[in-house]
């Protein structure tokens, strides 16, 4: 399934709501399509846009509590909303509709000066725009966690297929999905071959799964499958469990490298952390970068990789990232970036 019939899904399940709430939503939609006739994608892009634009205005954050963190979609509902009876519902039409994209933030090489590879980010479209952790923790809390962690999976592998041959791709899963069996099943279906493929941890191992996990991925690693881990979530207690699962990469988490130009402190940590990925062989990646004089610091550290903002935006235009290994040219030769719109 390509990216345009992906999208007629999209579209044709927003327009099927009959819910009064929705019609503006519908409207706006039915008016794009009709400007961008016979391009489903394009016009569920600009769809979505105006909205950014629209929530973006003065003292939308100030409504929608998070939205500067992820200016596409802010997250409205409440912690008591988790556990309403119409969750489960919710999470099932989400399923059964397909109601999700995949956008790619690149992951920059420093020291080559190019892209090497991208970290796949979860879209939900939905008219009450909520947040990917929202639905993520809402379909945990109704038992469809697993359910979720794999359609996104799904849909990041396919877009995936679209992206240049020579970028690996970073996904993001729980370290209980990793020993569901639909992982390897789902891996061997794709046409994306598994030495490209990165399983980013997105929370810590709990004991009782540690061994577990291990055999579930140990075939997959063999094939090529690498892992990686975000230090911010491990922490230094947790080193000797880092150094016997041997993680291909480490993430800084953006609480790490905050200040590392500034603080010697923050600077000391940093440069402990590339001594240490060093002695066990692991490619440190710092997340978050936001400026110049960041970058900079990092890269004298010796951080050979990197991602945020100030490097490119997540993007789920494929025209774009064609054109990223130009865009992280620019960077290594100018220190500036024009990182793609945000999505």
């Amino acid at each position: 399934m390509n990216i345009r019939t992906q999208a007629w899904g999209i579209v044709a399940s927003v327009l099927a709501d009959t819910a009064p709430e929705g019609a503006a939503v519908r409207q706006r939609l039915c008016e794009h399509l009709e400007a961008t006739p016979g391009a489903p994608e394009r016009a569920l892009l600009e769809h979505l846009l105006e909205t950014q634009r629209q929530v973006s205005q003065p003292g939308a954050a100030g409504e929608f509590p998070g939205m500067d963190e992820d200016p596409i979609f802010f997250a409205p509902p409440t912690a008591e909303d988790l556990d309403s009876p119409q969750s489960r519902s919710r999470i099932s039409a989400l399923l059964s509709d397909r109601m999700l994209l995949t956008a790619f933030q690149p992951i920059h090489g420093l020291a080559e000066g190019r892209i090497i590879g991208v970290e796949a980010l979860s879209r939900f479209v939905s008219d009450d725009g909520a947040s990917a952790d929202f639905w993520f923790a809402e379909a945990a809390s109704v038992g469809l966690g697993a359910d979720l962690e794999f359609s996104a999976l799904g849909s990041a592998l396919l877009a995936a297929e679209q992206l240049p041959p020579h970028l690996y791709v970073a996904l993001n899963l729980s370290p209980a999905s990793c020993i569901n069996p639909r992982l390897t099943a789902l891996i061997h279906r794709s046409p994306l071959a598994v030495n490209r493929i990165v399983l980013e941890l997105t929370e810590t191992i709990r004991d009782e799964e540690y061994a577990l996990f291990l055999e579930a991925i140990k075939p997959l690693r063999e094939q090529g499958l690498r892992v990686a881990v975000d230090d911010a979530d491990s922490g230094f207690s947790s080193m000797s469990r880092i150094l016997n699962l041997k993680p291909d990469f480490i993430k800084l988490d953006r609480s790490v490298i905050d200040g590392v130009d500034t603080d010697p402190g923050q600077h000391a940590l940093v440069a402990s952390m590339v001594e240490f990925t060093a002695q066990i062989g692991s490619v440190l990646v710092a997340e978050g970068i936001e400026t110049s004089a960041e970058l900079a610091a990092l890269t004298n550290l010796g951080i050979t990789a990197g991602q945020g903002y100030f490097l490119g935006r997540p993007s789920i235009r494929p025209e774009e990232w064609a054109g990223w290994d130009t865009a992280a040219e620019a960077v290594a030769s100018t220190g500036s970036s024009h990182p793609a719109k945000d999505f």
